[in-house]
């Protein structure tokens, strides 16, 4: 419930905050409500006026897929609006942090973030947005030198705080994010993130991540259409789909993800199309035997797992069991043998007993999977997993994070032995690393060659080689595909 109080105040460094359950104010000048929260006055009080004074604004994003296609169109507008983007070690007269907050250790990244771009340059004007900023608002107004803390909502919208030279403003309502705002990744045109989901209705018991971003939510299908043959008219070779559950897609538009992929498989000019993670519980057999099937959609999942007992998963809010997961990769395999696996997972998390790790090792060791994005348990604020009762040490937590990314480099490293002397296809990227550059195949290999400038954004026929020292695969050039 939110109480109004008025408040009378002449300090015009007064921080505005746009959230709950907080005590707040309404501020009569806006049409729609929009409320106050008092914080003490900034050290730093700089005019907030920059059209006509700024010319370089730099970037710096942590976090997801989805973080990164935000941030492009972000800086999109920027350069619409005539700034300059520069690097974000640069100086430069704005920085705008994209912040995460999956994990403590993103909190604190994103602070080291924000600290280096006020060390940067004192003067500058400090952005702050994100997940982090969306539920941390007060914690990084405290921060001496942030001038403006926007939250996932208002991120899009940030040239009309800017322009706004009277107060320091803090601007977060998860209740008001029900809009989808269009999103996707330009910087590097070989391949590029494509937005096409935002929020998420599943409240796990240690995930913050409805709360930041609100509920699960998208735009029609022909709109993600558009957005997708304008990815193509920029010589785009490769999309990503990339949202907080994608699998959930529809929900808002009365469409499903399948009817999503099954349009965008027409889209001409894109040669690949390349799902982001989806629940195994929304990833139907419909869907699997679709990619099969597809020219562009390639054989590459990303398939969170997150706990590997039944136990945990029941104890993490999670909306199925290990059999139906290990259901889910057998029917993946035996339709596309080729096809790679990646799998989510937290380790520490409260009840892994040792006993429930070395029955969650043995599952995940057991399973046909690719490769391992593992996350260490962090506790996280209004989780419920807070309340659970045996905790996992931190020093247990990192044990078991190490032994499951020693796992993952071993299925990494088997994984790409089962494809030697094969032929593949490569999308190669635009990077010169001293002499060499990279690229991937339809099923996540990486692999590597020497530098050609004609070989940028451009599908190549390979003959997969050998593993080098690096881990990648070292590749004979064959023909353009």
């Amino acid at each position: 419930m939110i109480h109004n109080h008025e408040v009378e105040s002449s300090n015009l460094s007064l921080a505005t905050i746009i959230t709950e359950p907080y005590k707040t104010v309404r501020l009569f000048v806006f049409v729609k409500p929009v409320y106050l929260y008092n914080f003490a006055p900034l050290k730093h009080q700089k005019a907030l006026s920059f059209r006509m004074k700024m010319k370089k604004v730099a970037f710096y994003t942590l976090g997801c897929k989805l973080n990164f296609a935000e941030t492009s169109t972000i800086a999109n507008s920027f350069i619409e609006d005539g700034f300059k983007k520069v690097n974000f070690s640069d100086k430069a007269d704005i920085y705008v942090i994209n912040t995460c907050t999956v994990t403590n250790i993103a909190n604190k990244k994103s602070r080291q973030a924000i600290n280096k771009a006020i060390r940067k340059a004192p003067g500058a004007k400090i952005i702050v947005t994100g997940c982090y900023a969306q539920l941390k608002p007060e914690e990084i107004s405290k921060m001496s030198g942030v001038d403006l803390v926007l939250g996932n909502n208002e991120k899009f919208n940030i040239s009309n705080y800017l322009n706004n030279s009277d107060i320091t403003n803090i601007h977060t309502n998860v209740k008001d994010i029900s809009c989808f705002h269009h999103a996707f990744s330009l910087s590097d045109r070989t391949r590029s993130f494509l937005k096409v989901q935002d929020g998420c209705n599943y409240f796990c018991s240690y995930c913050t991540i409805p709360l930041a971003r609100g509920k699960s939510r998208n735009a029609p299908i022909k709109e993600i259409i558009k957005e997708a043959e304008k990815l193509a008219d920029n010589n785009v070779k490769e999309i990503i789909l990339t949202g907080v559950n994608i699998g959930d897609f529809g929900k808002s538009t009365n469409e499903t993800f399948i009817d999503l992929i099954k349009a965008l498989d027409k889209v001409e000019g894109i040669k690949r199309i390349r799902i982001s993670s989806i629940e195994p519980n929304l990833l139907t057999d419909e869907i699997i035997k679709f990619v099969a099937q597809s020219n562009k959609i390639v054989p590459h999942f990303h398939i969170p797992l997150q706990c590997g007992t039944n136990n945990l998963l029941k104890l993490m809010h999670r909306r199925y069991t290990t059999e139906l997961y290990s259901e889910k990769i057998n029917t993946i395999k035996s339709i596309m043998p080729q096809a790679c696996i990646a799998a989510d997972l937290i380790v520490g998390v409260p009840g892994e007993t040792e006993d429930e790790f070395k029955k969650a090792y043995q599952f995940i060791d057991n399973l046909d999977l690719s490769y391992l994005h593992v996350f260490t348990y962090s506790e996280r604020d209004n989780t419920l997993a807070l309340t659970f009762d045996n905790k996992v040490p931190v020093n247990i937590r990192k044990e078991r994070s190490k032994i499951l990314h020693q796992l993952s480099e071993k299925k990494r490293l088997t994984f790409y032995k089962q494809h030697l002397n094969t032929f593949k296809n490569v999308l190669f990227e635009s990077k010169n690393d001293n002499g060499k550059m990279y690229g991937f195949t339809e099923n996540y290999i990486k692999v590597e060659t020497d530098f050609n400038k004609q070989l940028i954004n451009q599908i190549i026929k390979v003959k997969l080689n050998k593993i080098n020292a690096d881990g990648n695969v070292e590749v004979i050039l064959l023909s353009n595909n």
